[in-house]
């Protein structure tokens, strides 16, 4: 039987727009890190003292944005798997094999963009991780579950574990963390304003690309953790149109909107120093913000999954489903845009956190206009295109044949 991706109708257009929807969450946070020393910070621990509007802006992002869309993007990328792989497995096809293929597509692309343009890159770990779900797909969904939750519960172990360690303990390593910083933020903010390509390259490589190597399998726990979510929603059909999952997926809603709640509301007391804990306050906002990413994760995905059940909200928020289709193209194409814009052109430390999301919004605005058109003579994101050449293992064909064939494969 010919191996040949899955067009047209047999798309989840609500799927797409959750992604769409995710990519713009993602791209929000990703932004400060485009146009500024977000890496070197990151890496100390050292945060940036907002003032004026960047500061309520920041105050938003911390409670609602951050690490709240990495998480959604997961969970879809472990639904698309099982969809991915039973439709395989449905053709007949051997699907252990294509999605190997399909891995190291995604491999080789997100390994070229976090090498060669930002450090960023999720792609890579993505990959990784997700030929892990091989190994899941069999399973029951009790058993995802359960594999999920404990390695949430450990993720979040791992981050309170700093606030068990002495006051003077933390003190010396928060004082070593900034005096390293120090030595090294003038070096790094010139590579990146003065230095050409190839010496920024170089530059990148040995100070983030292996830095955020050696954390790898840390940062592959939550990812596998919404992959197998994601694979149980799969699994269990919540996602299928024809099934009546409506009354399950707002209690899910309704579950994560009452966790989320208190979270955010201690989350809220932490970073607006309401309440204080010393010196683990930056603990306490870092684990409430991994668990409030969770929370409002599943609160974000049910709750637009129960207003799409609705035809006229699916026509209101079908733009997002433009960019869901070209997730991979779009996702690049932030990179690309922003590294020529602030590093090409020499903007990079210039642009405040509110200048920068309002950038963020002209161009999503954009892509979401050129998503649009491509798709109108397309079945496939330039990116998406490359992918799934790789993956099928022969040239796909990118033109549309005619008006009723959609685009990518979920």
């Amino acid at each position: 039987m010919n191996a040949l991706p899955v067009l047209g109708k047999e798309r989840l257009v609500s799927i797409d727009i959750i992604r769409g929807f995710a990519l713009f969450g993602i791209f929000l946070v990703n932004m400060p890190a485009f146009h500024s020393a977000y890496f070197l910070k990151s890496l100390y621990g050292i945060e940036t003292d907002y003032t004026g509007t960047d500061y309520w802006v920041d105050l938003f992002f911390t409670l609602f944005v951050d690490m709240k869309f990495f998480t959604i993007f997961s969970f879809l990328f472990g639904l698309g798997f099982y969809i991915f792989m039973s439709r395989a497995e449905q053709k007949g096809l051997k699907m252990n094999r294509l999605f190997s293929r399909r891995i190291l597509g995604l491999l080789i692309i997100g390994g070229l963009h976090f090498v060669f343009i930002w450090f960023g890159d999720i792609l890579h770990t993505y990959a990784i991780t997700g030929i892990l779900l091989l190994l899941f797909y069999k399973r029951k969904i009790k058993t995802l579950i359960v594999w999920a939750t404990v390695l949430l519960f450990i993720t979040n172990l791992l981050f309170g574990l700093m606030m068990l360690l002495p006051n003077g303990i933390i003190a010396e390593m928060n004082e070593s963390s900034k005096q390293t910083y120090e030595e090294n933020i003038d070096e790094y903010v010139g590579i990146y304003e003065n230095a050409g390509y190839l010496e920024w390259v170089s530059y990148r490589f040995h100070n983030e690309v292996l830095t955020i190597l050696t954390n790898l399998v840390f940062n592959m726990l939550p990812v596998l953790a919404m992959f197998l979510f994601g694979l149980a929603a799969g699994k269990a059909e919540i996602f299928k149109p024809d099934m009546n999952h409506g009354g399950f997926i707002r209690k899910v809603r309704n579950i994560a909107l009452f966790i989320s709640i208190p979270l955010v509301i201690f989350l809220a007391l932490y970073k607006l120093d309401i309440v204080d804990a010393g010196i683990k306050s930056d603990s306490m906002i870092q684990l409430f913000t991994s668990l409030s990413g969770v929370s409002l994760c599943f609160f974000y995905i049910f709750a637009l999954a129960s207003l799409l059940r609705s035809e006229v909200w699916l026509i209101r928020l079908r733009p997002l489903g433009y960019v869901g289709q070209m997730a991979l193209t779009n996702y690049l194409s932030q990179s690309i845009v922003c590294v020529i814009l602030f590093v090409g052109f020499g903007f990079y430390g210039d642009v405040s956190l509110t200048v920068g999301t309002l950038i963020c919004l002209v161009i999503f605005t954009l892509q979401i206009l050129f998503s649009y058109v491509w798709l109108k003579k397309f079945q496939f994101g330039p990116f998406e295109w490359i992918w799934r050449t790789i993956t099928y293992g022969k040239i796909q064909s990118l033109k549309k044949k005619d008006k009723s064939v959609g685009s990518i494969t979920q």
